[in-house]
């Protein structure tokens, strides 16, 4: 399902308070330390797919007194990045309202271009590696980190949480997304034209009390959801009577001492090519 006037589709996650929290736990030293040790003083950054900044904040302060650009499709993300900026005295993060398969930049502009859970939701990978390609400097530096959700897990089971994490990787692929794009990148990056890729893996670990209530909260108010409900029977990958039985099982989760989530996560690194 595709935005009207945009090659990229609506938004799976959705814009929704619930998920724009998980989104504002993000940082440029957890969700993009892989990429920190390339960035230095001067250079000029993309954070494309930037979301409401939270990362792209961090990577303006790695490389001030350079410029780091943030683009985002949604335009109250954007006003969010801003605002974000703005407080944290920021004042080298320019954000833009812009879409990843069109990026609004010359040629050869960036040292780096980053993204964090961008290239699953996007349908036409080929096209926004171009475009990262196209405005990247000769030996500039590609940084993408991508959900595996297949290697993401929710600890105990109770016999429904693998089949939730199937509900949600098949809405994905319903979506024209890519569910387990963090190992694709081994095969995109280079098929981009990019070389000297470098991989690696992590994961996002939430496995305190306050961490199991705010995953909790999030499954109640967003993947239990009618919004997402609909969606996944209009697809006809699960049922009335699926979703009330994860939502049986995460209320025995929530109180369980063992309870314990992790999103895995593929890193790529790698560099346009030097003519």
């Amino acid at each position: 399902m595709t935005r009207e006037g945009s090659s990229t589709p609506d938004y799976t996650m959705g814009f929704s308070e619930e998920y724009i929290a998980v989104l504002r736990r993000f940082t440029a030293r957890r969700q993009a330390g892989y990429l920190l040790p390339y960035l230095r003083p001067g250079l000029r950054v993309l954070d494309f797919g930037c979301g409401p900044g939270t990362i792209s904040v961090g990577l303006a302060r790695a490389v001030t007194p350079g410029e780091m650009h943030g683009i985002d499709m949604e335009e109250s993300q954007i006003d969010l990045a801003r605002s974000l900026a703005e407080a944290g005295g920021n004042t080298n993060a320019i954000f833009h309202v812009g879409d990843v398969t069109d990026l609004p930049f010359e040629d050869n502009y960036f040292d780096v271009a980053h993204c964090h859970n961008v290239l699953m939701h996007v349908p036409d990978t080929e096209t926004v590696l171009a475009e990262v390609m196209r405005v990247l400097k000769p030996g500039g530096i590609i940084g993408c980190s991508e959900m595996i959700c297949g290697s993401s897990f929710t600890y105990a089971d109770y016999g429904q949480f693998s089949r939730a994490w199937g509900i949600f990787e098949d809405i994905l692929v319903n979506d024209e997304g890519h569910p387990q794009m963090g190992r694709e990148l081994k095969t995109f990056i280079p098929k981009a034209g990019f070389e000297n890729l470098k991989m690696s893996a992590s994961f996002d670990v939430y496995s305190t009390p306050e961490e199991v209530a705010f995953i909790y909260r999030l499954v109640q108010q967003w993947f239990l959801s009618p919004e997402i409900m609909e969606k996944a029977i209009e697809y006809g990958i699960a049922t009335r009577r699926s979703f009330e039985d994860i939502r049986v099982s995460y209320d025995e989760w929530s109180v369980d001492p063992d309870a314990f989530l992790a999103v895995a996560y593929g890193e790529a690194v790698a560099n346009k090519p030097v003519p």
